[in-house]
């Protein structure tokens, strides 16, 4: 929910001291707490019963969307509940056509119990126990009334990314360590970025919305919504997203590092970890080579841009190349990206790009020799090779 209002929009926002809202989060989080160990029909009912036909209904929605995001449900037997719909329905074609003979249900249940090692009452019982409505609620995390008030709120702001097409940031001039806080939360969600300015006047970044992109866009939408607390942890920027509210008409959101109606429950830390460098990390420790691989804090200046490196590669030589890991692409911001590059006349770098996270159906064009695409994970080998021939090119 939001409102607009001239060519602003804000997410609809409750008041967390708000009595009324502090006694029904707790109300909620209360059922949830009541349930555990009961099947998820149960807690529906329940549910549904606390929030009846009164006026806050959609917010008492969104409040359960948040708990029941936190739980954890399981089938309660150890068979798998496929298992013992095919035993069942095998044995019943011995009966076909069926009618209502409970002496044939027992023999059913007797035959299907004798294949799985089980009871025949178990075998009936648990025909559908995978369904949604049967499992158990095996697992709720709580929290405090305000804190799911924060997180609603939260949620709303981040919900109008999911039709945000473009991002900008405005940092203002500050340390090393407030910049790299920032430049690591944009590269730990893998959103598609371009920078500009420098470490003594502040950087504009542009960040891609999910609503700019022709393939992927849901996955991306995600990561932009989820990068939004990480960002509320960071200082000294201002950001102007563009929202689209219906088709051809846009609007602004606006936040900046001063505010205090969206609280971060991320304190600090980055819950979300991109697979590929990770993966590429634990390939290069096995991997055999002069060349050292380290994680790069460096903000590189490239003139009117900036380059943020994932890794630093060494020579016991001393000589240097730089490794990016990218996140979510497309060929044009691939494109303008090399352009940065030979505009600062910067040459030792690596740029890997994962065709999983291209977010354009378009293949790239041809690619420069600084540029490595991978289907799975990021070969070590490939990587040595891209740096042999970038040298030896050099020289």
């Amino acid at each position: 929910m939001s409102w607009r209002r001239g060519g602003r929009v804000r997410p609809y926002q409750v008041k967390t001291e708000d009595a009324v809202h502090l006694q029904e989060a707790h109300d909620l989080i209360a059922v949830f707490q009541q349930h555990e160990g009961r099947t998820r029909a149960s807690l529906d009912e329940a549910l549904n019963e606390y929030v009846g036909i009164g006026t806050d209904y959609k917010i008492l929605r969104g409040l359960i969307k948040l708990l029941t995001d936190r739980c954890e449900f399981e089938t309660p037997i150890a068979t798998d509940p496929a298992e013992i719909r095919r035993a069942v329905f095998l044995a019943a074609k011995a009966f076909h056509p069926m009618t209502d003979n409970e002496e044939a249900r027992a023999s059913i249940a007797n035959e299907a119990a004798r294949e799985l090692g089980c009871v025949p009452e178990m075998a009936l019982d648990n025909l559908y126990a995978d369904l949604p409505e049967n499992q158990i609620l095996s697992e709720f995390e709580t929290l405090e009334a305000a804190e799911l008030l924060d997180r609603y709120n939260m949620a709303q702001a981040q919900a109008l990314l999911y039709r945000c097409e473009e991002m900008r940031l405005s940092v203002a001039a500050q340390d090393a360590v407030s910049y790299r806080e920032l430049f690591a939360a944009i590269k730990a969600y893998r959103l598609i970025h371009t920078v500009k300015g420098n470490a003594k006047e502040g950087y504009e970044i542009k960040l891609n919305g999910p609503v700019s992109m022709f393939h992927r866009s849901q996955k991306y939408g995600v990561q932009m919504a989820v990068f939004l607390p990480a960002l509320l942890t960071c200082s000294n920027w201002r950001m102007s997203a563009v929202i689209i509210s219906k088709p051809g008409g846009h609007a602004q959101f606006e936040l900046d590092s001063k505010q205090t109606q969206l609280r971060s429950h991320y304190l600090k830390e980055m819950p979300y970890e991109s697979p590929a460098p990770a993966a590429f990390e634990a390939k290069w420790a096995k991997y055999e080579s002069a060349w050292t691989l380290l994680k790069s804090n460096e903000v590189i200046d490239l003139g009117e841009s900036a380059f943020i490196p994932d890794y630093v590669l060494r020579h016991p030589d001393g000589r240097r190349v730089y490794l990016e890991i990218l996140g979510f692409w497309t060929p044009q911001h691939l494109k303008a990206r090399m352009e940065e590059f030979a505009h600062s006349g910067m040459r030792n770098f690596i740029i890997a790009a994962w065709d999983e996270l291209r977010g354009s159906r378009e293949p790239p064009a041809r690619l420069p020799p600084n540029v490595i695409t991978f289907k799975r994970s990021l070969d070590p080998a490939i990587v040595e090779l891209t740096i042999e021939k970038l040298l030896s090119d050099e020289e």
